[in-house]
């Protein structure tokens, strides 16, 4: 954990995250948890969530796991409910569940297109719509968890491209809705992450980890604390006068787009000749 942070920031607050039983997630689940939020993890597999959850109360904090899949708008808000009688109010709510799988746009079929954009972005409106009710308002904080394909085109990746872009535009138009009520709502947009079910689909071998690595101005992949680290920043009281924000956290790899990411590479390997 980044060390310009304090300790107990979220003391006394409770936070829901869907897609929180693993990855990117479930670090930040952990995050607010040892910050002293109680965290309500929400997810389709009822034993990867117990795990979780144990893992999460080990910090000394109320934690428990609510099976649903996002894309069920009753079973979804089923269980937001449940969160809300067990823990309280919403201060925190992440919606982070999401679906991945390189293919060409012809090679993929519709049914495979829409069931990313039905996970990605009908399920980040579903989780919103159905957790407003049970905010703190004011004060309550969304963070939509989105990609950096959302505003650098990647082949293979069309669905995800769609359905990020679209979680982001959502992100601002609840902003704008929601302010008046004292409710945040921004974007995180991840690059590549180390040890994450995604990175091992987009890189599954060392070569095109390689090959990956040098697109990134930084040389390298982000951790899953670093974005977790930037997620208690938004929800942080550091953050409170910013909403509508979709945050790039990506090294720096989506700056020039894919021909000027290939570019920079060249010109990189030609300095050092």
């Amino acid at each position: 954990m980044a060390k310009a942070f304090g300790v107990n920031l979220l003391a006394g607050k409770s936070a829901l995250i869907t897609g929180g039983g693993s990855g990117i997630n479930f670090a930040i689940a952990k995050r607010f948890a040892s910050q002293g939020a109680n965290v309500a993890v929400v997810g389709r597999t009822k034993e990867k969530l117990e795990t979780a959850a144990a893992e999460l109360r080990a910090l000394g904090v109320k934690a428990a796991g609510y099976p649903a899949d996002v894309r069920d708008y009753d079973a979804l808000s089923a269980a937001i409910a449940s969160a809300h009688a067990d823990h309280g109010a919403l201060d925190i709510v992440v919606c982070g569940a999401a679906g991945n799988f390189p293919a060409p746009a012809l090679g993929m079929s519709a049914n495979g297109f829409k069931a990313v954009v039905d996970i990605d972005l009908v399920g980040t409106f579903n989780t919103c719509r159905a957790a407003f009710g049970h905010l703190r308002r004011p004060g309550a904080s969304i963070i939509n968890i989105s990609a950096m394909q959302a505003v650098s085109p990647m082949a293979m990746q069309s669905h995800v491209c769609a359905a990020k872009a679209g979680v982001d535009m959502l992100t601002r138009c609840l902003a704008l809705e929601w302010g008046s009520e004292g409710v945040r709502v921004n974007s995180i947009a991840p690059g590549a992450v180390d040890d994450t079910e995604g990175m091992s689909r987009l890189a599954p071998t060392p070569e095109v980890r390689d090959h990956y690595t040098k697109t990134i101005p930084l040389r390298r992949f982000a951790q899953k604390d670093e974005i977790a680290d930037l997620a208690l920043f938004l929800v942080s009281d550091a953050a409170q006068f910013i909403t509508g924000a979709v945050i790039l956290c990506d090294g720096g790899q989506s700056l020039a787009g894919l021909g000027g990411r290939l570019s920079a590479v060249t010109a990189k390997d030609a300095q050092k000749a």
